[in-house]
Formats: C-alpha cells, structure tokens, sequence
C-alpha cells in the first residue's frame, strides 16, 4: 500500500486530489499537491504490458528531461508554450510537479507562458486557456499572428527567455526528427525548444490525463483528437459513431478523443 503524501491531502491508499477547476491555489501549493499526484502516478502498480506501463516510463523521461532544462536555464529564462491541447496540458502538468522536485515555486506568483492563437478560434478553447490562466496560475503572453513573428514579439518583450518547453510529439508535423532539445532552425528568433513529451503515443497521453484526473478541453469528449481552428478542425471520421444501442441508424455522433488508439489516426480531423 502506498504510503500517505506528507501535508498532501491522500487517502488510505495514497491517492491524492486532483485539480479542482473551480478553486484557486498559490503556485507553491499548486505544485506540491501535483508533484504528490505524479509521484502516486508513477509507484503506482501496473500491469506487464499496456499504457499505463509504458505511460509511467514515458513520465519519469519527461520528468528527467525537465528537470535538465531547469538544472541549464533559471526559471526567468524559461517559458511554456501552452495553447490548450492535451500534449501541452501533460506538458504543464510535469513541468509544475517538477517546479516542487526542484524547489524553484516558492515566492512565484505566476508561470511564464505564451499562447499563439488561431486565426479562427475555438470558443471552447479560449474558455479552457481562460480557465487555465486562472487554475494554473499562467502569465499568458497570446499573439493572433504567424507563429514566427509571434515569437519574435514575445522575445522582444521577454527577453530573458532563452528556452520554451513545447508539447510537440513524434507524429505532429515536422516532429519526425526532434529531440528533447533543440535550437529553433535558421532564419527563426534564437532560443532553445525544449520537447520533454516527444516520445509520447496518442493514447498514452490519454492514459496520463484520465488516470490524474485533469480537466480538459470538452471539444475532446465531442470527437475532436487534434485541435486547430474552426475552419480546419472537424471531429475525427475514425470516431464516427451513427448507429444507437439498438442498431438502428441514428444522427451522427462521435465517441470521445480518448477512445482512439493508433497515432496515425490522430490527426485525421484536421485539414492540414
């Protein structure tokens, strides 16, 4: 049995609370009581084979990852890129857990953070990033531009930032060939990628988010796996689900995002 999380609120068993999205808390508490919820995640006992194995294993590497990005840069030379999709929500997860492994959320009221938006947003998306701002205690820099000249404004008016931790994946456009860190290519504003979830599968991100227990984006519970904008993000097909309980044809509908499996699948809702 796994022992209680000191000053964390836990049960017999020591699983601890989850985000409250209706409660605010300091960023210090905020981290004390995720990194307990990571570290309960990670003990936890799995089987052989499945996600929630490979989803632990994936967690201590991105955990390692983070934590080099804050042995190299202070936490003033460090951002978050954080739009509200899932890979960056597990993104911002680990990256605050590990705030309280180092010791670095005391005295600091809010994360730095930058959202490039859609050109046609979601509004559901700007009321989740809102609600984020809030529950996670995000400074928030947006820009509704081109996400290179976006980078150039945010450095310009950020420039102690030398390093933004990124939620891309492996099978995300142009992420075939990244590593945990990468500088920004030739001809783009200078700083340090950094890819702590790189590695992760669709449905291992799935696994992390529904075993923790953190809010969401509710366009995912409507079918929607890889979110965009309005005029380029449509549910996924492979999640079309028109036939009822009885086995008669019924309007369309589509099962939630974590029901996909295959990452190939992912982005199959997307125009480009």
């Amino acid at each position: 049995m796994q022992q209680p999380h000191l000053g964390v609120q836990s049960d017999e068993q020591g699983r601890t609370s989850t985000i409250d999205p209706t409660k605010h808390e300091d960023l210090s508490t905020l981290c004390q009581r995720l990194h307990a919820r990571v570290s309960a995640f990670i003990a936890a006992k799995a089987p052989e084979q499945g996600y929630l194995r490979s989803t632990q294993e994936q967690t201590r590497v991105s955990l390692r990852v983070i934590e080099e990005a804050l042995d190299r840069y202070s936490l003033d030379q460090l951002s978050l890129s954080y739009n509200g999709g899932k890979d960056c929500l597990v993104l911002l997860v680990l990256f605050l857990a590990s705030l309280h492994t180092k010791r670095l959320s005391s005295n600091r009221p809010l994360l730095q953070s930058v959202f490039i938006l859609s050109a046609h947003p979601f509004a559901e998306v700007d009321d989740f990033v809102n609600d984020c701002i809030r529950v996670y205690s995000l400074d928030l820099a947006r820009y509704a531009k081109p996400m290179k000249a976006a980078f150039e404004d945010y450095l310009n008016e950020k420039p102690n930032v030398k390093a933004i931790l990124v939620g891309t994946r492996r099978t995300d456009p142009h992420g075939e060939n990244l590593t945990h860190f990468d500088e920004t290519d030739r001809g783009w504003p200078r700083f340090m990628r950094v890819h702590p979830v790189i590695d992760w599968h669709y449905a291992e991100i799935w696994t992390f988010i529904r075993h923790l227990e953190i809010p969401y984006c509710p366009l995912y519970d409507k079918g929607y796996t890889s979110l965009g904008g309005t005029t380029d993000t449509h549910p996924n097909p492979a999640l079309k689900h028109d036939i009822d309980a009885k086995g008669n044809a019924n309007e369309i509908k589509y099962r939630p995002a974590y029901e996909l499996i295959e990452d190939n699948e992912e982005r199959l809702g997307r125009d480009r």
